[in-house]
């Protein structure tokens, strides 16, 4: 394996997000303390608890959750998209990598930027309202899985769009209507019924759910389910960026 190439593709990513450290840092932070404030305050003023926990606690982990996944499609799209535009990607396949060592180097840096950004999110919700983690290594195994799982979905993304608008399209009118209906800052157990079994088919539930209940060992979707729908997400992902490379589907042409 290239591992000096798959390092070479990291700190270049890596380095891009120092450089912009306003956008990747200090926007998501601010975006938390604006939530924390909205919801936290006013909303959380009217809701006393949700399943004996505080509604500002409550809605930490969907915080966390609507943010690395917006941070990994966006990471991971961009930094594959850029090779594109300007060229350069014909440099990049033509190094002695192979698409997995490729896909790496992207993958990994993107997911490190959000399980950062996740982190700094925490820490900045700990400010505002105390945080218990019932379990913290299942807590930090479903952030790096899920950053990782999402930033495979931005790379395909990346390589699937032909302009800019097309890189905002999943991630704004797609991934962030669905990780809002699919639990963040409720539990869908306070829906009607009807609307419980119609949100049993939006897979950001099962997300939200698997990582709320490393928190609070509280979750609307049994635990099992929730892993077995983030791995094959995960699958799938492997499984279309594969057919990508063999093909050379947007890459090669």
């Amino acid at each position: 394996m290239n591992h000096r190439g798959i390092v070479a593709i990291y700190r270049f990513e890596m380095s891009r997000t120092f450089r912009t450290l306003g956008q990747s840092i200090a926007s998501p932070v601010i975006s938390t303390i604006l939530y924390f404030i909205v919801f936290g305050s006013a909303i959380g003023s009217r809701i006393e608890d949700i399943d004996g926990i505080q509604y500002a606690s409550f809605i930490v982990p969907g915080l966390i959750m609507l943010t690395i996944l917006g941070q990994s499609i966006s990471n991971s799209s961009f930094g594959i998209y850029f090779p594109k535009f300007n060229g350069t990607i014909y440099e990049i396949l033509s190094a002695p990598m192979s698409p997995f060592e490729i896909t790496c180097g992207y993958v990994i840096a993107a997911a490190t930027k959000s399980v950062m950004v996740g982190l700094i999110i925490l820490t900045t919700s700990s400010l505002f309202i105390k945080v218990n983690i019932a379990h913290p290594a299942w807590m930090l195994f479903f952030l790096l899985l899920i950053s990782s799982t999402f930033s495979l979905f931005g790379f395909i993304i990346g390589i699937w769009a032909n302009d800019f608008e097309k890189l905002q399209i999943i991630p704004l009118l797609i991934i962030t209507p669905l990780t809002f209906l699919g639990g963040s800052f409720y539990s869908i157990k306070m829906l009607p019924l009807f609307w419980q079994q119609v949100s049993l088919f939006n897979p950001m539930v099962y997300l939200i759910s698997a990582f709320r209940w490393s928190f609070y060992d509280n979750a609307d979707i049994n635990i099992q389910y929730s892993i077995l729908a983030i791995f094959l997400f995960l699958i799938i992902c492997i499984l279309i960026i594969s057919i990508i490379f063999k093909t050379g589907y947007k890459i090669k042409t």
